[in-house]
């Protein structure tokens, strides 16, 4: 029984001895990857100091420590200014987020009215516009385009009273006219028949109005060369 006892102690001082010897072997194995680590820290600290110096050794011509010194005291006098700046660019970036959603909206809709444009047939007219464009530029020379420009207040005064509702509705008779214009003249006239026509109210009024149609294209005239003379 003593001799059992004894062995169970044996037993039990040879467990502690194992987690004894297993925390001595880790704690071997632990300072010698600190001494690892330390060793590559080393290594890296060494590089990037012999790098630092380099470097600043290209920057001395150029760097002074009182410039670091007054950048601090510059950085430290305006903290106040470097937070308002800091809180301004928050400001635009929280602008930058709810504007987004609007921007995206916006140009969804542009999308939406460039293509109805195009099925509208917008850019296919302008695309012929321009051939119309190039036409006229390589048809008309300097001295042309010269020659509108003197003109254009003329031109487009002729125009305007061209639109006129009276000058339009004139215009509109006298197509009417020209395109009904259909004379066939199948019986032989004689001087007095020519004499009698002349005595119809139809004739006397056509008559009168190419007199004084004549009369005040004569008048336009004088005005016109009048005018260019002075």
């Amino acid at each position: 029984m003593e001799e059992k006892n004894i062995q169970n102690q044996i037993d039990e001082i040879n467990k502690k001895l194992d987690v004894i010897l297993e925390e001595i072997e880790l704690q071997r194995r632990h300072r010698r990857e600190m001494e690892d680590l330390k060793d590559d820290l080393m290594r890296v600290g060494t590089d990037l100091y012999k790098t630092a110096v380099d470097e600043l050794e290209e920057l001395s011509d150029s760097f002074d420590t009182k410039d670091l010194l007054y950048l601090g005291k510059k950085l430290l006098r305006n903290v106040n200014t470097i937070n308002r700046v800091v809180e301004q660019l928050e400001s635009v970036n929280d602008f930058m987020k709810d504007f987004a959603p609007l921007s995206r909206d916006g140009i969804i809709d542009l999308m939406n009215k460039l293509d109805e444009y195009d099925r509208k047939g917008y850019f296919e007219f302008m695309k012929e516009g321009g051939r119309i464009i190039d036409n006229i530029v390589t048809s008309f020379k300097p001295e042309d385009a010269r020659a509108l420009a003197d003109n254009i207040v003329t031109i487009l005064e002729t125009v305007r009273n061209l639109t006129q509702p009276d000058m339009l509705h004139s215009l509109n008779s006298a197509v009417n006219v020209y395109k009904n214009l259909d004379i066939e003249i199948t019986e032989k006239v004689s001087f007095f028949g020519l004499l009698k026509e002349l005595n119809t109210p139809e004739m006397k009024k056509g008559l009168a109005f190419a007199v004084q149609f004549l009369k005040n294209m004569a008048n336009e005239q004088n005005k016109y060369h009048i005018t260019s003379h002075n």
